[in-house]
């Protein structure tokens, strides 16, 4: 840069310190059109501007004259951040006087006495088809193609819809020759900076004044991690970022010029796409009571796990503007595994009663309850269920869909004592559990120190028992939270992650089970990242399923690869999707997302084969499962004198609308 630059230092959320320069024969400044205070109005435009430190500072010496300025039309005069009106007199007690540049080139301002030269310079944004992007109505997005090679001309447009150029529009004599690239977190500290970034030569757009030049940067990368930063082939022009943050523009070791934030997609089948946020809880389950965790070695260690696994997820999703939250605020639980409380009517096929009775013990009290003929596993389970209430227990009954083998649905009877813990149910002191020759009945029982026992693609849509068991012992009752179910492992090995979605229409939804070797798998896989795609997408089936192997895409069914070319690319049709089907209701959709309509993409059922939901075997990568993730109405019925029932049956957004705000006041 050459040395005629002035001062204009100003700490922007702490990311750079003070700097300094003499004035010379000019006084360099930015053009300021982008939005530090986050409402979506250029600073440049604002009837009140912020603090910045593209704002020229004045002092007005002792005794000054306040005598109105003329003031060019590229520069506007502020008085603690308002602008003066042409002829208006600066007030005496004004404790801020700055000069805000709003169009590029050289112009003088007589004020205090004397006369001075400002030279702005205006930085743009460009996107890859060579269209200006609007630095506070619109933003960057982190980038969602692997890797690649810039074509002949290094200035040019490139099939990229993420990558950025910055343009630098200025006298020729005061254009800089390199710029520093900083990415700052929502919260307002550095994550990463691209320094020395060369500017070249280029051709100036049409509504650039003549005798004004410009120069510009390749085209620059916003990437979620470390593996896609460093890659050789784009090290140079790659600066890791996160959505609700900003890339930052400044001078070389000097002050911040320009910023623009970053989110989801500039096009989509939606429109743009800003940032959106869901709530995860994570709940460790210990392979046995009062047992270490699943996995970190202890508590500490686990939360550690937990909260790296959620910033991977950050990471990927946000190349679709999603965000899980800040891992350090994560909810995370340790429970023990739960204590038999559930008796499932029909266990896995559901084939209807033959007459008999249904006979097991609660907490030690003995209850039997006769089963009518012809009865099916539902209208079993009531009078299994009045049976327990008129014992003194809180009954509430969970229906599940049948089986791709099954005749019947299964209902599943859930016991818990008056005061909420879990009640104890065990088969009865002599005899059978059922004495029906055909309706069966199994106890819940989870026992972790084998394994859990996973569903297939012939029960995915319910889970297995054991499952069911689990996931409904720690159920909120608010299904617009994503339970993550940590566990030490699956039974059999090469399963490292199930998921439950709203679309195959059972009683678990938008859960996902996930254990020490999804986390293991790391960068490998992204096992959480990838079952979070199937609950958001709505979506049992992968891409490979039905089209092209793309190895490099997050929701592929079976890659596993920690290069910068394994499965971690979302697609814009992959981001659009998860915004319908897990947003608020879209404008002109008219439906909430998750409805089971046609328009919510054709999701295919848990019963249809050949979707390959899960991992198998032999597969290392954590498969898109998809077991049942939403109670339709009538799913879950409540036993007078019972607790009031946990699963609404409506569908309810995931993922909700979550602002940009100023650097370091994150909401």
């Amino acid at each position: 840069m050459n040395g005629r630059l002035s001062a204009i230092a100003v700490l922007l959320g702490g990311l750079f310190g003070p700097v300094s320069a003499a004035a010379d024969a000019a006084t360099l400044v930015a053009v300021d059109l982008d939005d530090d205070d986050a409402d979506g109005v250029p600073d440049g435009e604002q009837p009140r501007v912020p603090p910045a430190p593209e704002l020229l500072a004045l002092r007005a010496p002792r005794g000054a004259s306040q005598a109105p300025a003329a003031i060019p039309a590229g520069l506007r005069l502020l008085v603690d951040g308002s602008p003066v009106k042409p002829g208006a007199a600066i007030p005496a007690g004004a404790r801020r006087v700055e000069l805000q540049a709003i169009r590029a080139g050289r112009s003088e301002i007589a004020l205090f006495g004397e006369t001075r030269t400002i030279s702005a310079f205006e930085v743009r944004a460009i996107d890859g088809a060579g269209r200006r992007i609007d630095m506070a109505r619109s933003h960057a997005s982190l980038q969602r193609t692997p890797p690649d090679r810039l074509g002949d001309d290094p200035f040019g447009d490139l099939d990229d819809p993420d990558a950025i150029r910055l343009l630098v529009i200025g006298a020729p004599e005061d254009l800089p020759l390199t710029l520093d690239v900083h990415a700052a977190a929502p919260s307002g500290g550095a994550i990463d900076r691209l320094p020395g970034v060369p500017l070249g030569h280029v051709p100036c757009p049409a509504d650039v004044p003549s005798g004004l030049v410009c120069g510009s940067t390749r085209p620059l990368r916003a990437v979620a991690d470390d593996i896609d930063r460093n890659h050789p082939m784009i090290a140079d022009r790659s600066v890791k970022g996160e959505v609700g943050g900003a890339l930052v523009v400044a001078l070389p070791d000097g002050p911040k010029v320009q910023m623009i934030r970053v989110a989801g997609p500039r096009a989509s089948p939606l429109g743009p796409l800003g940032r959106t946020r869901a709530r995860l809880r994570i709940i460790m389950v210990r392979p046995r009571a009062g047992g270490p965790p699943p996995m970190g070695g202890d508590d500490a260690g686990a939360l550690a796990v937990a909260r790296a696994e959620v910033e991977r997820a950050n990471a990927l999703w946000g190349a679709c503007g999603v965000s899980f939250g800040p891992p350090e605020a994560l909810d995370v639980t340790f429970v023990d595994p739960p204590r038999p409380h559930l008796l499932a009517i029909g266990c896995d096929h559901g084939l209807p009663a033959s007459g008999g009775a249904i006979r097991v013990r609660v907490d030690g009290h003995e209850v039997t309850a006769a089963i009518a003929p012809r009865a099916r596993p539902d209208a079993a389970a009531r009078a299994v269920a009045a049976a327990i209430g008129a014992a003194g227990f809180s009954v509430r009954l969970s229906d599940n869909p049948a089986i791709g083998a099954g005749a019947y649905g299964t209902t599943d009877v859930l016991v818990r004592r008056p005061g909420g813990a879990l009640a104890t149910i065990e088969p009865p002191a002599a005899g059978a559990l059922s004495t029906d020759a055909t309706l069966t009945a199994c106890i819940g029982a989870v026992d972790l120190d084998d394994g859990l026992q996973h569903f297939s693609d012939t029960d995915a849509i319910a889970g297995t028992v054991e499952e069911r068991a689990l996931l409904k012992a720690f159920d909120d009752g608010d299904p617009a939270t994503v339970d993550v179910v940590m566990v030490p492992s699956f039974a059999g090995g090469g399963r490292i992650g199930e998921s439950f979605i709203f679309a195959d229409g059972g009683a678990i939804r938008n859960t996902i089970i996930e254990d020490r070797a999804g986390l293991r798998a790391d960068r490998a896989s992204f096992a959480l990242s990838h079952e979070l795609g199937h609950v958001l997408l709505d979506e049992p089936g992968h891409p490979d399923d039905f089209g092209i192997d793309t190895p490099t895409r997050l929701m592929d069914a079976d890659a596993a690869n920690a290069s910068a070319y394994g499965p971690r690319r979302l697609t814009v049709d992959e981001c659009a999707r998860a915004i319908r089907q897990s947003g608020a209701a879209v404008p002109g959709l008219g439906r909430q997302s998750g409805a089971a309509s046609p328009r919510a993409g054709g999701q295919s059922g848990a019963a249809v084969p050949g979707l390959g939901r899960q991992s198998g075997a032999a597969s290392p990568r954590a498969g898109g499962q998809s077991g049942a993730k939403a109670a339709q109405a009538g799913a879950v019925a409540e036993v007078e004198g019972s607790e009031p029932g946990f699963r609404p049956s409506g569908p309810v957004p995931l993922l909700a609308p979550w602002p940009l705000a100023p650097l370091g006041r994150e909401r």
